[in-house]
């Protein structure tokens, strides 16, 4: 059943159209205008661009995006859901004027006059937009944000799939109407994500769980994603050409050392169903490919989970395809996603890797543990199983009294599972639960 919708929010969503509508055409202009007077306006074209055709018919579905702009407030439930859509789709129109001020690019094609209604369509367009405005396309990023809530809201078939058929005939559009280069799509796309991800539907904000770490090893780890991510920048804007899809990664790289240094955990947007949001997916993708990559490479010789006691099993995250026999799952990994079976209780508690999780998170865990066990068993998990899920556990045994105190549950766990890594700072934290036990 579809969640009731909040009184008031027509009105609401009229508002905030009063208010982006005149923004988008004075900042918009503004930025030609002031582009179009300066000498330093270069372009970014790839050679195989000469090919790409002109089908005049494409700006229906280009314009078709002003309408879509304006639907797009009718559909939220919430007034949440409708300011956090709205204050997205101003962080984007704001976030591309900085860049087309910041880095303006010229469109380099000369379209040929066109008659009819397609032509007519083409003036209406050319009367306000000139050949400056380029990358990021904020057609995208606008397309990025609006196709989320459509797919959000838009569930009976047919319409779903025409929505997402028309929705990719617009973002087509913007290289067969000759307004865009090709190097416009794909940072544009990444700006709509960068958007979702500032404003997600529903849950915190990044950077209301801001907090500067305290942990010494989270610096350094931050440190290191930042010099990785400078390099994959420097690499991709010496070399250019294909060089230039390095820019991804290292936005990625760029956006995990935020996390450590500042956001945490919840930066990865990991919810309680066990995926991240679409817009981290697509953020942190050439992170999460080498994450997951890295998981599996470290665990191949041990891809089982292994059983501690009383029906509690420590391992690697699961993946789509691997058949569990636990009724329940206890995930402490933040940045990879859980895949969870129709059937499965599945709780989670998103720690960063590397990093000893705090006594709190870990009380937590381990409460949940004991809950869990007593329904069927229970695989707890992270990464590889060896660091932070096994804190997890070595919590449960000591909190539930299966074990004296840190060293002894240490000592049962690497007699199942010999791999598992507990540094100082794991010790400490669980000292400080025995403790307190």
């Amino acid at each position: 059943m579809s969640q009731a919708r909040e009184p008031g929010l027509v009105l609401r969503g009229v508002l905030w159209l009063v208010l982006l509508g005149p923004l988008f055409f004075i900042s918009y202009g503004l930025a030609n205008q002031l582009t179009a007077g300066r000498s330093d306006v270069g372009s970014l074209v790839f050679a195989w661009e000469q090919h790409m055709p002109l089908w005049p018919w494409t700006i229906i579905p280009y314009w078709s995006i002003d309408l879509l702009y304006g639907l797009s407030f009718l559909l939220p439930r919430t007034r949440r859901e409708m300011d956090r859509h709205a204050l997205a789709l101003l962080t984007a129109q704001v976030l591309c004027v900085a860049c087309f001020l910041l880095w303006p690019l010229r469109f380099t094609f000369e379209r040929p006059a066109l008659d009819g209604l397609f032509g007519w369509l083409f003036d209406v367009l050319m009367g306000f937009d000139k050949p400056f405005n380029q990358a990021p396309s904020l057609h995208i990023t606008l397309l990025v944000i609006l196709w989320t809530m459509f797919a959000r809201h838009l569930h009976r078939q047919p319409w779903r799939w025409l929505m997402h058929g028309w929705m990719a005939l617009i973002g087509l559009s913007v290289l067969t109407t000759w307004q865009h280069h090709f190097i416009d799509l794909p940072t544009g796309a990444l700006a709509g994500c960068l958007c979702l991800w500032l404003w997600p539907s529903q849950g915190r904000l990044p950077w209301q769980n801001i907090r500067l770490a305290r942990a010494h090893k989270c610096w350094w780890l931050a440190l290191a994603y930042a010099l990785g991510a400078a390099a994959c920048a420097g690499v991709a804007f010496t070399l250019g050409g294909a060089w230039l899809w390095l820019a991804w990664p290292s936005l990625s790289l760029a956006l995990v050392a935020l996390n450590y240094a500042v956001l945490g955990a919840g930066g990865f947007q990991k919810g309680s169903d066990g995926r991240l949001s679409c817009a981290a997916v697509a953020l942190f993708a050439p992170y999460l490919l080498g994450a997951w990559v890295n998981s599996r490479l470290w665990t191949w010789r041990q891809p089982h989970p292994d059983e501690v006691c009383e029906g509690v099993f420590l391992g690697r995250i699961p993946g789509v395809g691997e058949r569990l026999g636990q009724a329940a799952i206890v995930d402490l990994c933040a940045e990879l996603p859980c895949v969870v079976a129709g059937q499965q209780a599945y709780r989670v508690f998103p720690a960063l890797d590397l990093i000893a999780p705090d006594n709190g998170l870990l009380l937590e865990a381990a409460t949940s543990i004991e809950h869990l066990r007593q329904q069927g068993p229970v695989l707890v998990c992270c990464a590889l199983g060896y660091s932070r899920s096994a804190s997890a556990v070595a919590a449960w045994l000591i909190v539930s009294g299966r074990c004296a105190d840190a060293d002894q549950a240490e000592r049962l766990l690497r007699q199942v599972r010999p791999r598992i890594v507990l540094h100082p700072a794991h010790r400490q934290v669980l000292q400080r639960l025995g403790a307190h036990r």
